[in-house]
């Protein structure tokens, strides 16, 4: 029963670490079908005082062309968070060009 309980606690906390922020530059747009970047970043002891920064508008070629910019926590991500209690905590980074 305690082995049961446990792994329903873990699955809760690596599936609630699931998390994306889109950030729509330019609303209507029609977006290309893959992200023109995808890349994974890295923080460390859960990225406190942390930052990193994507330059979209050279990903894109301009401002104008700038669709969409989502930052992503994976279950990959949030699982390898758990594996290192929280010291390697990486993030999924996607710039979305017009198309």
């Amino acid at each position: 029963m305690k082995k049961t309980l446990a792994v329903a606690a873990l699955s809760t906390l690596i599936l609630a670490g699931c998390s994306t922020q889109k950030f729509n530059v330019n609303p209507g747009a029609d977006l290309t079908s893959e992200a023109s970047l995808s890349t994974s970043q890295s923080f460390y002891i859960s990225g406190i005082g942390q930052k990193t920064e994507v330059n979209a508008a050279e990903v894109c070629g301009s401002a104008d062309k700038v669709a969409q910019v989502l930052t992503k926590q994976t279950f990959l991500n949030g699982l390898l968070g758990v594996v290192t209690f929280g010291i390697y905590t990486p993030r999924t980074v996607e710039v979305h060009c017009v198309g």
